[in-house]
């Protein structure tokens, strides 16, 4: 199982749809407090409030909770622009934690001090613009670490 670790989103419609993301990769979502949104039907049903109900979500009151929680991942990286090191250049592991910061700002400097070596960066070509939207990079970083950890199952060969 993969971890998806949201540290305080803001946007209900990105956590919406992480959460429509997890419930199909039958990943773990945790929504680490505060919240800058209420969940609730009005909140988050066209990103996926209908999926809401097969998804193993954990809420916590902060990061400490988190880290505490005995559904947390034993392993996490946090996904930021401010690192070199790409995701394709990890391994990632069966319960491994992916973590994002809010759309606002990110991760705060204390988390980054805190996961300082399991940093990493999804590259994009266009060094002029600051990142991709939450919902996506989550995406993009789930389905890297499900396809490295056999998370769907035997590897499919490889045509071409």
């Amino acid at each position: 199982m993969i971890h998806i670790v949201l540290f305080q989103p803001e946007i209900p419609q990105n956590t919406g749809n992480v959460g429509r993301m997890c419930a199909l990769t039958r990943s773990r979502l945790h929504l680490v407090h505060p919240l800058g949104f209420k969940i609730n039907d009005r909140n988050l049903k066209r990103a996926g409030m209908d999926y809401w109900r097969s998804l193993d979500v954990h809420e916590h009151a902060d990061w400490e909770h988190f880290r505490a929680s005995e559904a947390a991942p034993r392993r996490l990286w946090l996904f930021t622009t401010k690192s070199e090191l790409g995701f394709w250049d990890v391994r990632f592991e069966d319960g491994d934690g992916l973590v994002f910061g809010n759309e606002g700002s990110g991760a705060p400097g204390w988390l980054h001090s805190e996961l300082g070596d399991r940093r990493i960066t999804i590259p994009h070509a266009n060094p002029g613009l600051r990142s991709l939207n939450l919902s996506t990079a989550a995406g993009i970083a789930a389905y890297e670490a499900l396809r490295q950890t056999g998370g769907f199952g035997p590897p499919p060969r490889i045509l071409g």
